[in-house]
């Protein structure tokens, strides 16, 4: 007689996983701050400097999300996030765009030509974890 398999009860959360995060950053600081805010939000992160380092990153490991710095050495991250769109173009609906350059046209001309959702510097923490369980389709607890 086979045994039963017990079945999910609807007490259970949906989403036990945890998320990857990749954060192109390039003040350090900021960085560690960010990460350890989404690290506390249950996201495993991967942080990098610069554009150049993110796409090894992004070639070698498809992430849930992409916490994106639009003004970063070597390669900025409209430039990055056209090379992942001919790398990983499935990675692209992920990004979250952080700027502390609001008044930047070309910025604003990128974001909007890429319908991508951006945040202005300073961030918070909060801000950052919500924005990314939207991007995700993660819970966001409330």
């Amino acid at each position: 007689m086979p045994s039963a398999i017990p079945s999910p009860t609807s007490e259970e959360p949906a989403h036990l996983e945890i998320r990857s995060v990749l954060l192109l950053e390039d003040d350090a600081e900021l960085a560690m701050h960010l990460k350890s805010q989404l690290e506390a939000g249950g996201f495993l992160v991967t942080t990098v400097n610069n554009g150049a380092e993110g796409l090894r990153e992004v070639i070698a490991f498809d992430f849930d999300a992409i916490v994106c710095d639009m003004m970063m050495p070597k390669m900025p991250g409209d430039i990055f996030y056209v090379a992942v769109s001919r790398a990983k173009p499935q990675l692209c609906q992920r990004f979250v765009f952080i700027t502390g350059y609001g008044s930047d046209e070309r910025v604003a001309e990128f974001i909007e030509r890429v319908r991508g959702v951006v945040l202005h510097k300073p961030i918070s923490g909060e801000e950052l974890v919500r924005t990314i369980n939207l991007v995700t389709g993660r819970p966001t607890g409330e």
